[in-house]
Parts: structure tokens; sequence; C-alpha cells
């Protein structure tokens, strides 16, 4: 179906092609969270050894991200998306056959090399498939499959599927949809039209700063990627990013360790309780970007970072309570995983040069991914194995109190907001507007 030449019915195959990819993005990134207790008897690792596993697969994915950014926006979406996602579900299934902590190392640092470049690039081609006035929900709508599958399922789906077989069984099983994903991505996915009135990759949704055109109607010049770097909101998203991820990927490491090493929960009643964190972000992901456009980005990152750290430190008082830990961690998950859609969806989007929204996003992700996900759950290993594993929690609780610091520092860029101040020019919509 095509309404005044903008073809809806690709719209949202596309849209849902890649929330499905960006999902099993976080179900192969997740899913070896839960089986760790496991892991670690077989392979005779530690904690530190866990945060490792969890911190290398971030370092690459944060440089993949930065790197395959820029570059999707110069050779296409379809050349890098589709590798991308065949190869992280095939190294998703390789991971079963570690032998060692070494090869398991090995085998995390290709999947963020993979995951890293699916990022970025799928957040783009979802913006180039949406028409403007549904961007933002579309964007959201995307990046709530990774919690959704990687964060709330995963759980769920290692722990049940351990009751029927081995963990290694467990790897081979989830590579498999990735696989038939890839196939559907090569024959639905297209490249998007040159900047000439079609609103592709040239303007975000409601960007106050770029316009998609010039005003007498040519293309403007695209920009490049220092211009990425000169916007203030980049380089501030880059750090928040930092805080919000620290958060998510700590928690998302560690948590099944704490709730069974240090409350001395079962397995199946662990997996129920760190579902919470894919639950909660899943809702998060819609509504705290969807309450940024009502209050503003700023506020809207503010309350996120402070309803984060009250939620993490009424969590540390818990004991073995799980009805109580998966309702507070819903709410933690729900603001932290909120911010991370918020950050790295419409403020980078807002902030980006024209035909550079991939780029900025590859950017801002990469920082996040690097220090958050990357290092962060490397110190949280550390911590967990010399100041004891019930000590984690105050990692992600110093990151998220910085990250109201960082807030602060956010210039307003929601359009709403800036229309009310009379500060927001009026965009140049496609002619199907």
């Amino acid at each position: 179906m095509k309404s005044n030449d903008w073809d809806v019915t690709y719209e949202w195959k596309a849209v849902l092609l890649l929330a499905l990819g960006f999902g099993l993005v976080g179900l192969d990134r997740w899913l070896i969270a839960p089986l760790f207790p496991s892991i670690m008897k077989d392979l005779n690792l530690n904690a530190q050894d866990v945060g490792n596993c969890i911190g290398i697969l971030g370092l690459s994915w944060g440089i993949f991200a930065a790197l395959m950014g820029g570059i999707s926006d110069k050779i296409g979406r379809r050349k890098v998306l589709i590798p991308a996602i065949i190869a992280f579900s095939l190294l998703s299934g390789f991971s079963g056959v570690a032998g060692g902590l070494m090869s398991l190392l090995a085998v995390r640092a290709l999947m963020g090399v993979a995951e890293g470049s699916f990022c970025p690039t799928s957040f783009a081609a979802t913006a180039d498939a949406s028409h403007p006035k549904r961007r933002g929900f579309n964007l959201g709508l995307q990046q709530s499959g990774f919690a959704l599958f990687g964060l709330a399922l995963s759980p769920i789906i290692a722990t049940q599927l351990l009751s029927v077989m081995s963990w290694r069984g467990v790897f081979a099983l989830v590579s498999v949809p990735g696989l038939i994903l890839g196939v559907l991505m090569f024959f639905v996915i297209r490249e998007p039209k040159a900047a000439s009135g079609t609103a592709s990759t040239s303007a975000p949704h409601g960007a106050p700063q770029h316009t998609a055109h010039a005003a007498n109607g040519t293309t403007a010049p695209r920009g490049n990627w220092r211009d990425v770097l000169k916007s203030r909101n980049i380089p501030v998203a880059m750090a928040a990013l930092f805080c919000a991820m620290t958060g998510v990927f700590v928690l998302g490491a560690m948590l099944p360790l704490y709730l069974t090493e240090y409350l001395s929960l079962d397995t199946q009643r662990m997996g129920v309780v760190v579902s919470a964190i894919g639950f909660g972000g899943f809702i998060g992901q819609f509504g705290l970007p969807g309450l940024s456009d009502l209050v503003g980005r700023r506020v809207a990152s503010i309350v996120g970072f402070a309803g984060t750290a009250v939620m993490l430190y009424l969590f540390r008082g818990l004991g073995a309570q799980p009805v109580q830990l998966f309702v507070v961690l819903f709410v933690a998950s729900f603001f932290t995983l909120g911010l991370v859609s918020l950050l790295s969806g419409p403020v980078a989007t807002e902030a980006a040069p024209l035909g550079m929204i991939s780029t900025s996003i590859g950017i801002v992700v990469g920082a996040g991914e690097i220090f958050g996900g990357g290092i962060a759950p490397a110190i949280a290993g550390f911590v967990a194995t010399h100041f004891g594993i019930q000590n984690i929690l105050w990692l992600p609780i110093c990151a998220v109190l910085l990250g109201i610091g960082v807030s602060l520092l956010l210039e307003e860029t929601a359009p709403s907001r800036l229309r009310r101040r009379g500060g927001a020019p009026t965009l140049d919509l496609p002619a199907s507007e």
C-alpha cells in the first residue's frame, strides 16, 4: 500500500524485520549471562572471567559501531546488515563449542564486531524506511526488541532450556532464527533513495539544527565526521550513555551471580527475576523517549538517571524476595533502558549533520559500549572477585548519579519544546506530506 507516494507496506515490513534483528542481537548477546553459573562449573571460570567475557564483546561492539556507522553511510545498509546478522548468529552457536576461557573470549570478541556493525546501521535503516511522522516511534519500536528478546526473554529461555539440554545445546539452538532472518532481510531491505525530496537519511525526524534541503529546493551538502563531534549534544550523549550503559551491563552481567550466590535463589527463580530487566526496559524504551517528547530530552534524561539511582539503592536492600526484587528491578530498568533508547535515538539523531545519522549514532553508541558495555563489566568482575559479589551494585549506582550531572549539560532539542519557545524551524518535508 502506498500513501501519496510513500510505501507504507515496505515501511512496516522493514521496521518489523529490523526490530526482530535487533531483538536477536540482544538475545545472542545476553543469553550467556544466565548460563554463566553452568559455564563457570564446566570451564572453571571465576567472576572476573565472567566480567571479561561480557566486557570484551562490549569493547569490540563499541569500536565497530563507531567505524561501521560511517561506512554504511557511504556503501549502503544492505552490505553491512545482512553479513552482520548472519555472522553474529553463527558466532553465537560457536560459543557453545568453546573449550576454555580464551576460545570463549575470542568468539565473544568476534560477535561484538558483527553486532556492533549491525547496531547503528539498523537504526539508520529504520530511519530510512520510516515516514518522518513515524520515525521516532519506529526507532523506539526497533530498539525495544533488544530489551524484550535479550533481557526479558533470554533468561527465561536459557534457564528453562537448561532443564532439557546442556548450555552448549542452548547456544546452538538460538543461532538458527538469525540465519532465517538474514535471508528474509536479503529479499526485503532496500537501499534508501538518494536525498532528492524523498526524505531519506538526510534529515532526522524533528531535527532542530538541520533540514533536509536548502531553501531553494536543492540538496544541502553532506557533513563529515568532524561535524558530528562539533555538535554539543554528541559528546554529552556519549558521556551520558556511558553512565546509562554501566547500569545496564553491570546488572545484565553480574545479577545472575548476585542472585544465586549472594541471595541463594535457585536457577529458575533467578531467571524470572533477571527477566525484569528486559520487561521493564522494553516499556522504558517507548516510555522515556515518549515522555521526552512532552517534557524535553534534558528533563527526561535527568528523571531517568535519578529514578534508576533510587531503584538500585532500594534493590540493594532487599533480601531473597523474588516478587519485590522483580518489581524494583522492573522500574529501575524502565528508566535505565529508556535512557539508552533516548540518548542513542532522538538525542543522537537530532544532533546529526546532514546525511550522517548512522555516523552520529555509531559514535554515541560506540563510546557508550566501549566504556559502559566493555570496561564497566570487567571492573564489576574485579569488584566481585576481590570485594564480594554483594558490592557490585555500588558501581551502577555511582554511574547513574554521575549521569544526572552529565544530563544537565544537554541542549534541548525536542521539537515540541522548541516550538513552544519559538525556536524550532520548520522542516522541509517530503512531497507526500
